[in-house]
């Protein structure tokens, strides 16, 4: 039978019909003593015209042979939530697919900005102005606990940031911008009239980038350039004003990682004890920067292993030296 309805006047019922999945009745009189004994059976009141309408709690029996239909569709949904949930945290291509392909975008769509500007409200909010530590801090808090971005990040930073001190150089080129972060790391452990540059393709990262490395109090050591990487290197030279660079750092498309370092070397840039040191050959992963590299008499090169940033997934970077002539 389905939910019953009771129109009552009257403590004798009667069927008047059905409504839908309910059984309707109705009589002539509603004593108190019927209100009572309704609602102690957990049936619900609500005047109608001159009508008091009674809800009985019983469950359609359609509603019934559904119930196990819905509980399963549940905990597939569940399973399947938490299956994602493990592999973003735990598969590098997962967590990239999550994160930049839909998160990222949802999040851009919702707030009417991008990821790299939500950064910098943050750390214009947050960071204390000149302090280039406490800037490094509000990034890697943003990113690890509110939205995750391809930073660095703060396990691989200790990394770079002992390859700086140990090559102390006064010439950096930066190949990928972004939000600025990395440049920060560097620039804040350059030693007195060293100069860091840095490529950003994208215009609006570039500017996000200015500001946030303003705000670390950095700007003095730091220019950023805006083009594309096979562009701007063989001009580096004649623009600059500089010879070679001491240190590079390679964290932009993973694809023009090996065309990059073979552009600098045939633009000569490179000095016998310049530093390469290139992030994600990992995950995302660079092979055939990786094989290069590996196998090229010009270099010696070291793999670091970590993970990727913020995240549980294995990640790397790659320091290759050109070694110094006897």
């Amino acid at each position: 039978m389905g939910r019953k309805v009771l129109i009552c006047r009257h403590f004798l019922c009667y069927s008047i019909g059905r409504c839908s999945s309910y059984t309707v009745y109705k009589a002539e009189v509603y004593p108190a003593l019927y209100r009572s004994r309704y609602r102690s059976c957990g049936w619900r009141a609500w005047r109608h015209r001159s009508h008091c309408i009674w809800l009985s709690p019983q469950v359609p029996e359609s509603d019934h042979r559904m119930l196990p239909v819905l509980l399963v569709l549940g905990a597939v949904l569940v399973a399947v939530l938490l299956f994602i949930l493990h592999r973003v945290r735990t598969d590098g291509a997962w967590a990239l697919w999550w994160h930049d392909n839909h998160l990222e975008k949802l999040k851009d769509f919702l707030s009417g900005t991008s990821r790299p500007v939500r950064i910098l409200h943050h750390v214009q909010k947050v960071a204390q102005y000149g302090d280039a530590q406490s800037v490094l801090s509000a990034v890697d808090s943003y990113c690890s606990k509110i939205e995750w971005a391809m930073n660095v990040g703060d396990l691989k930073g200790q990394i770079l940031d002992a390859v700086v001190l140990e090559t102390r150089p006064h010439y950096v080129l930066e190949l990928g911008t972004y939000c600025g972060y990395s440049t920060v790391r560097i620039a804040r452990l350059l030693p007195p009239g060293a100069r860091l540059f840095s490529i950003e393709m994208n215009p609006q990262y570039a500017q996000v980038a200015r500001e946030i490395i303003q705000h670390a109090g950095l700007d003095a050591k730091v220019d950023i350039l805006v083009g594309c990487t096979s562009d701007l290197i063989p001009q580096l030279k004649k623009k600059l004003d500089i010879e070679k660079f001491d240190f590079v750092f390679i964290d932009h498309w993973k694809v023009s990682y090996l065309r990059d370092t073979k552009l600098l070397e045939e633009c000569d840039l490179l000095r016998p004890g310049s530093v390469l040191l290139a992030d994600n050959v990992t995950c995302p992963g660079a092979p055939d920067y990786l094989h290069y590299m590996r196998t090229s008499p010009r270099y010696e090169s070291q793999y670091f292993p970590s993970r990727l940033e913020y995240l549980q997934v294995e990640d790397g970077m790659e320091k290759s030296v050109t070694p110094e002539r006897p």
